[in-house]
């Protein structure tokens, strides 16, 4: 195979069929989503046999743990992948709806549309179920997709790939409305990723290495965030137990998302009331503690943190912590060493909340909340493809909105410019 050649194909496909799915009822896409979460219910032993031989080669190789863990695929995750595109499904088409229309001088109206982006590529890593998630929330926003899945899930994706293109085919859409790259050669990413011509934005799923390479090599704009070190900040007029409570759930609920709490700054003022309970809730959950001098004289079990561990997203049961002189230093430090993904204050002081909302720059900004909650699902989106830390088009949580943009549209009745 012609790697350049086999990708030139591939997004000639992919352009051809986004001008077919722009066009498309609400009706057609809900019908062929429908089809597609059939198709994935029906062929369920298909999918779990071809995920097992997908596992069997990733443990010959010696993948760790966690990677196989992603990589699996068993017959709950098949129905909730199927439930998934089902709720794409019931989820409000943003497709031609028509904003802000305005009266001009002129007499015109003038307002947006809101439009697909065209042809999404996406690279993601170890988990099959994004070929599903992806192919969904692309076809639900009119969008053509160009799916880039992991060498050790390749089976499991082509499974998969063969199913959304039957559920297309069913509801009288192009079956390359939704292309997985059939090849496990790492040269096709550097193809997809320069195709201008047929790829309008690359969504990249993956570790730092993956989004390191794309955001050194692409050509195609993206939607992307390269790590998540989210920080909780005690103010002094924080109420103590939903210190504890908030800190609890957003470090230790889940270690290896990019919504966990990385960091902790607490006021000086009031450290040594809040800081011991917490510590010893951390340490009481395994959770290795980093802190400056101040913090290790409240906590004794705490171990030296260094400037690399404040800007490090650690994805594992390890926080940095900072006992800081106030709002202002807490502000300044979350600027400086924020992934500027999620960053949450703790305090009943309404002034010194907004404030924090106001300066501290990040895509999701928190008072008195867990950083876990900054997810599409949370925010009302129904459903993400991702979480981007641009600050250009979209931030945040990435739902069906996030994957369209919107052109002017003007509304006359045979007027002329004077």
């Amino acid at each position: 195979m012609d790697i350049k050649d086999y990708m030139q194909a591939v997004g000639r496909q992919a352009r051809a069929a986004s001008r077919r799915l722009a066009m498309a009822s609400t009706a057609e896409k809900n019908a062929a989503l429908l089809h597609i979460a059939a198709a994935i219910r029906r062929k369920k032993a298909a999918l779990v046999a071809a995920n097992a031989e997908d596992l069997a080669a990733a443990r010959a190789a010696g993948l760790d743990t966690a990677l196989l863990d992603r990589l699996t695929l068993s017959e709950k995750g098949v129905d909730g992948m199927a439930e998934g595109v089902e709720q794409v499904a019931k989820l409000p088409d943003p497709i031609g709806e028509m904003t802000d229309i305005k009266y001009r001088p002129s007499g015109i109206q003038v307002g947006k549309m809101r439009v697909p982006l065209g042809v999404i590529g996406i690279i993601y890593e170890a988990r099959p179920n994004v070929t599903a998630d992806a192919a969904a929330l692309c076809l639900k926003s009119g969008n053509a997709a160009i799916l880039r899945g992991g060498s050790e899930a390749i089976r499991s994706n082509r499974a998969i790939a063969t199913l959304v293109q039957e559920g297309l085919q069913a509801a009288g859409l192009p079956a390359e409305c939704v292309q997985v790259i059939d090849t496990t050669d790492r040269s096709a990413v550097g193809e997809l990723i320069t195709m201008r011509e047929f790829v309008d934005v690359i969504v990249p799923r993956g570790g730092k290495g993956l989004i390191a390479r794309l955001l050194a090599e692409s050509r195609v704009p993206m939607i992307q965030h390269l790590d998540g070190n989210c920080h909780v900040y005690l103010d002094e007029d924080a109420d103590p137990n939903k210190a504890l409570r908030i800190v609890e759930n957003a470090k230790t609920q889940r270690y290896g998302t990019c919504n966990t709490a990385e960091s902790l700054l607490v006021d000086r003022t009031v450290a040594a009331m809040l800081l011991p309970p917490i510590a010893a809730m951390l340490l009481g959950k395994g959770v290795e503690i980093r802190g400056c001098d101040e913090t290790r004289c409240l906590v004794p079990d705490a171990v030296p943190a260094t400037e690399e561990d404040y800007a490090t997203e650690y994805l594992a049961p390890v926080i940095s912590v900072k006992v800081v002189a106030g709002i202002d230093e807490a502000i300044e430090h979350i600027n400086r060493y924020s992934s500027h993904h999620t960053d949450a204050i703790v305090t009943d002081n309404h002034p010194k909340a907004m404030r924090f909302l106001r300066e501290v720059d990040s895509a999701s900004v928190m008072i008195n909340a867990s950083t876990r909650f900054a997810d599409g699902f949370e925010y009302g989106l129904g459903a993400e493809i991702g979480i981007s830390t641009d600050k250009i088009h979209a931030r945040g949580p990435v739902g069906l909105e996030g994957l369209t943009s919107q052109k002017w549209v003007v509304l006359g009745d045979g007027h002329v410019r004077g």
